[in-house]
């Protein structure tokens, strides 16, 4: 079983997307740099979603030319064939696409059903990988447990979902709980049906903070074997389309109970937990992560 864990970062899009103060490009960019520099070796930087929805996002082309070529994965989110388009005239090396195990939340989300947003994903993954050969695909699962139009999901239901998109060939699975409701007896049961279907290296596991059961669904995962977790600086972000819901798990409270239980993340915990504190100046937010917290204090 390996000592060190994948750490996907995703607070640049994830973490700033439903944010009202627009964050400006340049700033993004200081942050993305910092967050490499702490040691996040895959960062999902924006999405190329259309500006109405996601006014933050609407830099998602300058912000790509302005970052430059880090020696990192950098990934953004394609909602759609459009986008797909600016993904691919910005050569960008990794793709993230969305969906739900619920029909309800993929509706209000996309305005598709699950099986409409699947054929548009046929299409994207097969002209992504004709444009950027050895491209990466992933792909977002979310209400993973519950929805918050639904109500509770049953895991064979995700299951379901999961498989058709390891049929159309992504490359991994990101399973959001996406209104951090989840404890780890819930997690477990979708992850028994998920293990008859891929290896558990193809899993992604995506939690929310918001009842703060997060890290003990982590540990759960861990005790079984998984070993990649999506996560973003200082707890930005939450699910736009649930009120109430935010609270990304947070990367220094990750990275502090990995390294404390003898794994490596390769990250540098002051260099992280400073990375944020530009972009929370400007959101107008006091650091609010505990791991953050405890070491910003430490070493002032």
């Amino acid at each position: 079983m390996s000592d060190s864990i994948r750490i996907i970062e995703v607070s640049p899009r994830d973490g700033l997307q439903n944010e009202k103060t627009a964050v400006p490009t340049p700033l993004k960019a200081e942050f993305i740099r910092a967050l490499a520099k702490a040691g996040a070796n895959e960062i999902e930087a924006t999405s190329f979603v259309h500006p109405k929805w996601v006014p933050q996002l609407a830099d998602a082309g300058e912000l790509l030319s302005e970052i430059g070529d880090l020696l990192v994965r950098i990934s953004t989110l394609v909602p759609n064939e459009k986008g797909l388009e600016r993904a691919i005239e910005n050569k960008v090396q990794a793709i993230a696409l969305f969906t739900a195990a619920s029909e309800d939340f993929v509706k209000n989300n996309i305005n598709m059903s699950i099986d409409e947003s699947l054929e548009v994903f046929a299409r994207v993954i097969s002209a992504y990988r004709e444009a950027i050969p050895g491209g990466f695909v992933r792909a977002y699962v979310s209400t993973i447990v519950q929805c918050p139009i639904a109500g509770k999901i049953a895991p064979e239901k995700v299951a379901s979902v999961c498989e058709k998109l390891l049929n159309l060939g992504v490359d991994e699975l990101s399973l959001g709980d996406t209104i951090g409701v989840a404890v780890p007896n819930e997690i477990i049961k979708v992850a028994s049906l998920l293990e008859l279907l891929t290896e558990k290296s193809k899993i992604v596991w995506h939690f929310h903070d918001t009842r703060g059961t997060a890290i003990a669904n982590v540990s759960a995962m861990l005790d079984r074997g998984y070993r990649a977790f999506d996560s973003s600086a200082a707890g930005l972000g939450g699910c736009p389309y649930a009120p109430g819901a935010g609270g990304n798990l947070a990367t220094e409270d990750l990275v502090y109970f990995a390294e404390r239980n003898g794994l490596t993340t390769g990250f540098d915990p002051v260099a992280l937990a400073e990375a944020s504190l530009p972009v929370l100046a400007v959101l107008g937010k006091d650091p609010f992560a505990k791991a953050q917290l405890a070491t910003l204090a430490a070493c002032r």
